[in-house]
């Protein structure tokens, strides 16, 4: 019997992979001769870079860069097994979490860490960089990222701007020259979600300029202040980045990403997929198991237990799919005609959220066996 064990992780108390082993240990107390293949998951958010790593044998790298405000912090970044891949999270460098409330203001943030993660994983030779943009504290248009990668973004007195959206409107000319020459050889796919576009009442700044401090006064000069950034970029490379769908993620970063990288943005369920080889291994599968934190209507818009159905019902259409999660949320009904067959909440009665999380693992094996055992007396009946 062949079961892949793919979950996502339960935000707060395991990891992709913490979670995939407490399934197992369910699963192997019911089916000790079973063939188990585990698949850490994510869906391009927080938590990518440790799924992938944990997927693919990989390593995680650890390097300072320069914070959203500019002051050094710890962060993580991934090689995957392959060692021609390096994965990112852009929130690892210049995430919102990253700034304490009192002191958010997306006129003054920057994406430079993020660029310098970038430049850290070009260090080690790759072919190609995941990078997830989500949980950003920036609305500078990838400015930030763009200047740590050798980019001057330049005044009317040829000065260097400052970085932070709230300078962008000084800008006048945008110098390449000094791009960093690998950026050529290196392909940048953008897992992201957001089909926000860079500017206008949908765009980075006024849809989520707010969370990160932005008073209205504050958005609309940001707004202004993006518009005038693609102009020049439209000017100076030939890249037409204000009403591409995506191009407003984390602060519009997508856009930097697109004009000075070449990115190509996906869904991140797509991404961590095809990185994680999922298709592939779930070839023949005989029972699925997925699962994260929280479970609701959400989850059919490109969440990790969907993406998992959806892809094993393909290789796998027999297989049933099993959710496993600490909370089942609201309109859970119309995930069942999208490939997922059965939902099981795993909490043991009444309990507070520490204990749910520092239990979970438990849990989580105690409800994977208790499945288990339901497939192993019916199996008759569908094989």
């Amino acid at each position: 019997m062949k079961i892949v064990i793919a979950p996502d992780s339960f935000k707060g108390g395991m990891t992709a992979k913490q979670a995939a082993d407490a399934i197992e240990t369910g699963v192997k107390r019911v089916f000790p001769e079973s063939d188990r293949v585990k698949v850490p998951m994510a869906d391009g958010g927080e938590g990518t870079v440790q799924a992938l790593v944990d997927a693919t044998g990989g390593t995680m790298l650890q390097k300072y860069v320069t914070g959203p405000l500019g002051k050094p912090i710890a962060t993580s970044s991934g090689l995957l097994g392959d060692h021609e891949t390096a994965v990112i999270e852009m929130a690892a460098a210049s995430g919102l979490e990253a700034v304490p409330v009192s002191e958010r203001n997306p006129s003054v943030t920057t994406t430079y860490g993020t660029g310098e993660l970038i430049l850290a994983a070009m260090d080690q030779g790759v072919k190609r960089i995941i990078i997830g943009i989500g949980g950003s504290a920036t609305v500078d248009g990838g400015a930030g990222m763009a200047q740590a990668l050798g980019v001057h973004l330049l005044d009317e007195t040829g000065t260097e701007l400052q970085v932070g959206g709230g300078q962008l409107g000084q800008l006048t000319h945008i110098d390449i020259t000094g791009l960093d020459h690998r950026i050529q050889d290196v392909s940048f796919l953008v897992a992201s979600d957001v089909t926000n576009p860079l500017i206008g009442e949908n765009g980075a700044a006024a849809v989520f300029g707010p969370q990160k401090g932005a008073t209205s006064e504050m958005v609309k000069q940001l707004d202004r202040n993006l518009a005038h950034f693609a102009q020049i970029i439209e000017m100076d490379l030939g890249v037409k980045v204000g009403e591409i769908p995506g191009a407003g993620a984390a602060g519009g970063l997508g856009a930097g990403l697109i004009a000075f990288l070449r990115g190509h943005l996906q869904p991140g369920i797509d991404l961590v997929i095809r990185f994680a080889g999922l298709r592939e291994r779930a070839q023949d599968a005989d029972l699925v198991f997925t699962g994260e934190g929280q479970v609701d209507f959400q989850t059919q818009y490109g969440k990790t237990p969907l993406g998992v159905a959806q892809t094993t019902k393909a290789v796998a259409p027999h297989a049933p799919v099993i959710v496993l999660t600490g909370n089942v949320g609201s309109g859970t009904d119309v995930l069942f005609s999208k490939g997922i067959d059965a939902i099981f909440p795993i909490e043991q009665g009444v309990t507070t959220l520490t204990e749910a999380l520092n239990d979970g693992a438990a849990n989580l094996t105690a409800t994977a066996e208790q499945v288990a055992r339901v497939i192993a007396q019916t199996r008759w009946l569908w094989h």
